[in-house]
């Protein structure tokens, strides 16, 4: 059976002889031709003749030629027009500015532009740390990519990669109330990408990487981290790991094992395989080998030896796989309690799952197609989670990143830290709640409410404890700002 996607939703406008049963005739049609059908909406009717506009989900673009042949194929009904509602949804952008306040009359006027606006630029001038009460900087961040590592599909540039960044920018917003805006970057260049983020963090309350392909954004985000004063994460790395391990912290809950008692293997070594793999071990799993495009990576490999191993993959050699062993995914996945798939579709045949250990867990996150056809895996292990949305356990970065920078902002929090992210798995864990616990709920909805606000909660309070908030700072505003507020 076709499966559908809302990605490939058309809004056909069809022209339908005003005879009793005609919609219906076209509806069958669509049902036959594989089509899911949402909203029909009457646009008009001129005598015999009558408009309708009839929205249908398809599995890709040549499943909509059969869908529309299959209309025009009813006696009496004939396709106008078609529209594609996910390009129309991105029309002029997904976002845009708008003011907090009206300017109607001179007064208006001169207090958010001149004259009145110096006296605030003063304050600022005299203490920088007013930024984060007088300005977008409390509440704002950038949202920075080259476009060189996008989704799947990989490297396709600074313009084609907006689409993305305005997206991450939406989900901010909606799910945290963070102003975010998207700034694509013209160079690959290591050091044109530090400085030119160096250059306008005066702007922003921090800084959210994505889509930069690795082994760059590993020192990107490392050097920034040290010459900034305000948080940069690294969502494909880092939101990523976040997510996996609270996934995997409530799978060993339903399942009655440790981490630390567990052995994984981890294939995909780029930028979220090695962020999921510290924070495993953050999270007290260390048994864990790992598998890249070569094989299972150790310090007796070739690569290793001889001196040509990238960085951070000879840390990745000296931390796991202890007993250097070799091969492919298949040949070292035996005794595994958990499978973690971070590389691309059907890279590992099912049948070898059967070598895993009892009560064995799958997170497969490719996307589109994940590693292991979730059908599949289900034979073979307890619990299976994907990246994709039509599946139980989706393990999706929004869970994590609009919490993670709605708590560092609220305090303020110079950095995020490896315990911010413990705590933000721990509660994105908690709100499935022990009784609730089944092998296809791990994970909350994306769409949950309750995710965003605890994240951020966990986050703040971490910061805090850890002395990474501002002392007394709340939402941006310091004690002595807001006394200020009522001074003058």
């Amino acid at each position: 059976m076709t499966t559908t996607s809302a990605q490939y939703t058309l809004t056909i406008r069809v022209e339908l002889l005003h005879h009793p049963g005609m919609l219906g005739h076209v509806t069958t049609a669509i049902g036959a031709a594989g089509g899911t059908i949402g909203a029909v909406d009457l646009v008009e009717v001129d005598g015999d003749i009558t408009l309708r506009d009839i929205s249908v989900m398809a599995s890709d673009r040549n499943h909509w030629s059969r869908i529309l042949e299959a209309i025009d194929g009813v006696e009496g009904s004939r396709v106008i027009d078609t529209t594609d509602r996910t390009f129309l949804m991105h029309v002029g952008g997904k976002i845009e500015q708008h003011n907090r306040f009206p300017v109607k009359t001179r007064d208006d006027l001169s207090m958010a532009y001149t004259p009145g606006v110096a006296r605030v630029c003063k304050a600022i001038h005299d203490d920088p740390d007013k930024a984060f009460q007088y300005t977008i900087k409390r509440n704002t961040v950038a949202i920075v990519s080259d476009g060189t590592a996008v989704l799947g599909l990989g490297d396709i540039g600074p313009r084609a990669a907006m689409p993305v960044m305005e997206g991450k920018a939406v989900l901010l917003k909606e799910f945290a109330g963070v102003d975010g805006f998207p700034i694509c970057l013209d160079t690959t260049d290591v050091e044109e990408i530090i400085a030119t983020v160096r250059a306008i963090s005066p702007t922003f309350g921090g800084i959210n990487l994505e889509d930069i392909s690795a082994p760059r954004c590993f020192e990107i985000e490392d050097r920034l981290r040290a010459e900034l004063d305000i948080p940069v994460f690294h969502d494909d790395q880092h939101g990523t790991a976040v997510v996996v391990l609270a996934a995997l912290m409530n799978a060993a809950k339903l399942l009655d094992k440790e981490l630390s008692d567990m052995k994984a293997l981890v294939v995909g070594l780029g930028a979220a395989g090695v962020a999921v793999t510290k924070m495993l071990i953050a999270g007290g799993l260390t048994d864990i080998i790992g598998c890249d495009s070569q094989g299972a990576v150790h310090t007796e490999r070739a690569d290793y030896v001889d001196g040509s191993m990238p960085p951070i993959k000879r840390w990745y050699a000296e931390t796991t796989n202890p007993a250097h062993l070799s091969g492919g995914p298949a040949d070292v996945i035996e005794g595994c309690d958990l499978f973690i798939g971070l590389s691309g579709a059907k890279v590992m045949a099912p049948e070898a799952l059967k070598k895993m250990a009892d009560d064995a867990i799958v997170f497969a996150m490719a996307n589109p197609d994940p590693e292991i056809a979730p059908e599949e895996a289900e034979k073979y292990v307890k619990i299976v989670a994907t990246g994709r949305s039509d599946y139980p356990n989706q393990i999706n970065n929004v869970l994590c990143f609009p919490g993670m920078f709605r708590g560092a902002l609220d305090v303020r929090a110079s950095d995020i830290t490896e315990g911010m992210k413990l705590a933000a798995a721990e509660a994105i864990a908690a709100i499935v709640k022990p009784e609730e616990l089944a092998s296809c709920y791990i994970i909350p909805s994306v769409f949950n409410r309750e995710v965003a606000p605890a994240v951020a909660e966990a986050v703040a309070r971490e910061a805090r404890a850890s002395g990474h908030a501002v002392a007394g700072n709340e939402l941006g505003f310091a004690q002595s700002d807001s006394d200020q507020l009522h001074a003058s």
